[in-house]
């Protein structure tokens, strides 16, 4: 895959994606997660169930759906916050270092499709080390197109959610992962997450540039990106809810 060539798109998302990866607050740990925002529905022997097997298996559709929103709603308000900051005159608004403000906001995306996808009942992602590794990196461009609409990636994720639905085995979802992540299907991931992320880049750029009105200029147009893209998140996992609630481990 190393010898294959890549687009604008794709070496621009494996660039943000590298970065993003490296900032402290990205890596979830699951067990941590969910024994936090599991503490306040459940007793110690349901939660160590659901850490075990799924929160699917001691939660109830309308529980799983207020911690969804809560973390989409603590995420936006953090994304946006640092978005209106970045807009400030002095703050991040000098050319040099708006780079780090996207990274930021790609590191929130990634910790919030990690939350998402643990309170769904999904595996933990990274590997034994707990280092992320390239069926990790796959499964967070997957998880990226569907945020973003793109069929290819909602497609593969189907095909994740099936595997899920089979056991909680990170060997089983890396086995899926492979499976479905095939070059041309990342590369198609890869070139749509680019082109949006352009989009995106540009967008917020034109907000900050803007003198004093910039950072809710800003702070605006990231929630309008940010949020939406979050709830096709939780709309793609409520589709699977069914198919990932089905494990009978």
């Amino acid at each position: 895959m190393e010898n294959q060539p890549s687009t604008d798109g794709e070496k621009g998302w494996s660039q943000i994606l590298t970065l993003a990866l490296n900032l402290p607050f990205v890596k979830v740990d699951r067990t941590t997660f969910l024994r936090n925002e599991l503490s306040r529905y459940c007793s110690n022997e349901e939660i160590h169930i659901a850490i075990e097997k799924s929160p699917l298996k001691v939660l109830s559709k309308k529980q799983i759906d207020k911690i969804a929103n809560g973390c989409i709603k603590y995420h936006t308000t953090l994304v946006c916050a640092a978005s209106a900051a970045a807009g400030l005159p002095g703050g991040f608004a000098m050319a040099a270092t708006i780079p780090a403000d996207i990274v930021q906001y790609y590191g929130h995306v990634l910790t919030l499709i990690q939350k998402l996808l643990y309170l769904y009942g999904y595996p933990e992602i990274s590997n034994e080390k707990g280092e992320i590794d390239d069926e990790t990196a796959n499964i967070f461009t997957i998880f990226m197109g569907v945020m973003l609409g793109c069929k290819v990636a909602n497609d593969a994720a189907k095909e994740l959610a099936k595997a899920v639905a089979k056991g909680v085995s990170k060997n089983i979802l890396n086995m899926a992962v492979k499976k479905s992540a095939t070059f041309q299907l990342m590369k198609q991931i890869g070139k749509w997450i680019g082109v949006n992320l352009t989009k995106k880049t540009a967008s917020n750029w034109a907000g900050k540039f803007i003198p004093l009105i910039g950072a809710p200029i800003s702070g605006a147009i990231t929630y309008f990106s940010f949020n939406p893209m979050a709830e096709l998140l939780k709309k793609h996992l409520d589709e699977q809810y069914e198919i990932l609630a089905s494990s009978n481990l």
